[in-house]
């Protein structure tokens, strides 16, 4: 990958699944993400799960979410489990990330389980045969979800933006992605690379 082409040029007209879990505290990084890819060219689909497309939080209101998210992909926001099957059928995404990827959602594609939208949508698009990217944020990154972590990466198609402890002294269990990193790994995910170094 030639990263002094201009970040256009790698993803203009790209088809990306932009996947948001509830992760709320991280959600203003992840949209700074999603409006960099919209700004570079991408055509982005927007995927919320149940929780991130209904939850009112300190970190803001859903139905402001929702607005913010179809502003900068000019696409609504996939909401429902059945408006994500057609995902991988119908061949309408290059590649997905799951931006930020709860604890809860990791769990849930390491087991299989495909009860959200935002499962459904990773499921469908890995139909395809096509990379997905995860940007973790949880609060047991080192604890109970270590073992769903790795075991993603160790399955074929999984890339991770590279994540270490937002707080090693108050929160030691706790990972966050690099969010500044997604699009270099969505880049190399696209080549069949993880971008390296995975732990920061």
């Amino acid at each position: 990958m030639n990263w002094g082409m201009k970040m256009s040029e790698i993803f203009k007209g790209l088809r990306v699944g932009f996947c948001m879990t509830g992760s709320f505290c991280t959600f203003e990084k992840a949209f700074a993400v999603m409006k960099r890819l919209s700004e570079s060219g991408c055509d982005i689909l927007p995927v919320m799960s149940f929780c991130a497309a209904c939850s009112d939080t300190r970190f803001g209101k859903a139905s402001e979410h929702i607005r913010l998210a179809e502003q900068l992909c000019k696409k609504p926001v996939i909401t429902t489990i059945a408006e994500a099957e057609p995902i991988g059928p119908k061949s309408l995404t290059d590649i997905m990330i799951v931006a930020p990827c709860t604890g809860n959602t990791t769990a849930r594609l390491a087991q299989g389980i495909t009860d959200t939208p935002v499962t459904m949508a990773v499921k469908s698009h890995l139909r395809g045969e096509k990379p997905v990217v995860l940007a973790c944020a949880t609060n047991d990154a080192l604890a109970g979800s270590f073992k769903n972590i790795a075991q993603l990466m160790g399955r074929k198609h999984f890339y991770f933006v590279p994540f270490g402890q937002d707080d090693p002294v108050k929160k030691p269990a706790s990972l966050v992605a690099d969010f500044s990193l997604a699009e270099q790994t969505m880049a190399a995910a696209m080549t069949g690379k993880q971008l390296q170094p995975v732990l920061i």
